[in-house]
């Protein structure tokens, strides 16, 4: 299954895993959101109905319903008389939204390093965690870091207790991840963000919920110092 339907899932209404089966305007939304994440499709750019319509070979009806998916997971905004647009990356949006993740997956890793189900998850995290450490160290796989970070979120939300926390969470997941190419786009980011997440692996393995919790808030306001830093040489 590729991101962008894994992305698609998470659209869908809060569910963390992608549907077995996806409607046409949730296909067409997750290729689309695919190539937003990916940066295929720049910011600002104009996303036509009828040109996505003639790709994909259907109507513009089924078109018009991925693009309002979109609109409600902020990847684009439909403007009056002028369609759909790949919405603008913003610094206020950054500090917005990964503040306020920040604040949540602090919430989330503490529960579950206090829970009583954390050895169970442990030898799941400290394989993806492993991954990403030996991605870290090659410059040249930034992509397959980001997006197995995305995958490591997507199976700490699935083990969160609180049913709650893990919609909220999963609907953040779309409009974080182009914020997150950003602020993982360097190799000293991913090393500093390897970091973080074997403080993570730490925590979980001693029960140590507050350190779960302050290695949480550092990942996540390292990523939105970075993305900052990448918006304003732009």
């Amino acid at each position: 299954m590729t991101l962008g339907a894994r992305l698609a899932g998470q659209a869908g209404g809060g569910t963390s895993t992608a549907p077995l089966t996806l409607s046409l305007p949730e296909q067409i939304a997750a290729r689309l959101s695919e190539r937003i994440t990916a940066g295929v499709y720049a910011p600002g750019r104009r996303v036509m109905e009828q040109e996505v319509s003639d790709e994909f070979s259907v109507s513009r009806g089924p078109v018009r319903e991925a693009l309002r998916l979109l609109e409600r997971e902020g990847l684009v905004t439909i403007l009056p008389r002028r369609g759909a647009q790949v919405t603008l990356l913003s610094i206020a949006e950054v500090r917005e939204i990964f503040d306020i993740r920040a604040a949540l997956n602090g919430l989330r890793d503490r529960q579950i390093a206090e829970g009583p189900d954390h050895n169970q998850l442990l030898p799941a995290l400290e394989q993806a965690v492993e991954r990403l450490a030996r991605l870290a160290r090659s410059p040249g796989d930034a992509d397959e870091y980001v997006e197995t970070v995305f995958e490591l979120n997507r199976l700490l939300n699935d083990s969160a207790p609180s049913r709650r926390l893990r919609v909220i969470l999963s609907s953040l997941a779309l409009q974080t991840l182009r914020y997150s190419r950003l602020g993982l786009s360097t190799p000293e980011r991913r090393l500093q963000s390897v970091g973080n997440w074997q403080r993570l692996v730490n925590a979980v393995r001693g029960s140590d919920g507050l350190e779960a919790q302050r290695a949480a808030e550092q990942r996540v306001l390292d990523s939105r110092d970075a993305a900052i830093r990448e918006l304003e040489k732009a």
